[in-house]
């Protein structure tokens, strides 16, 4: 399964680290250091499934990052991913439609799963939206 993935953290040794050992699991990884990089990087790449998005970044914080991936490209996953997890903010990411909230440092196989249960969500409502769009246009043409 290729799967590309968007790193989203203000801390450039995480952001490194995690690229490695990611990137040495097959996933194809992009990295932004601020919430604005990461909505650049979504708007110029139409490849991204999944973002991994850091939730305590100065300037646009995870939340608000959040909110402006899920109105721009609403069927991109997001895993959030806190040093800082306060119940408050799981319960606003989730209620903005994260895909899932992990404690920073979290196991990589468990964040590799996480990836890859996203990933297939994806995919399924893009699935889901072709159907539609098939039976539309056959509705149309009176098939």
């Amino acid at each position: 399964m290729n799967i590309t993935v968007l790193l989203v953290d203000d801390e450039v040794p995480f952001v490194d680290a995690m690229t490695r050992r990611l990137s040495k699991r097959n996933l194809n990884i992009l990295a932004a250091y601020t919430g604005l990089q990461a909505l650049d990087t979504i708007s110029s790449d139409k490849k991204v499934d999944v973002v991994i998005l850091d939730v305590k970044m100065p300037g646009m914080d995870g939340i608000e990052t959040l909110r402006e991936i899920k109105e721009k490209r609403p069927l991109i996953e997001v895993i959030m991913l806190t040093g800082h997890a306060t119940v408050e903010s799981g319960v606003e990411g989730m209620k903005l439609g994260a895909f899932d909230y992990l404690m920073k440092p979290c196991d990589i196989e468990q964040l590799m799963t996480k990836v890859r249960l996203a990933k297939d969500r994806k995919s399924e409502h893009e699935e889901k939206i072709s159907q539609a769009r098939i039976q539309e246009i056959a509705l149309r043409r009176g098939d």
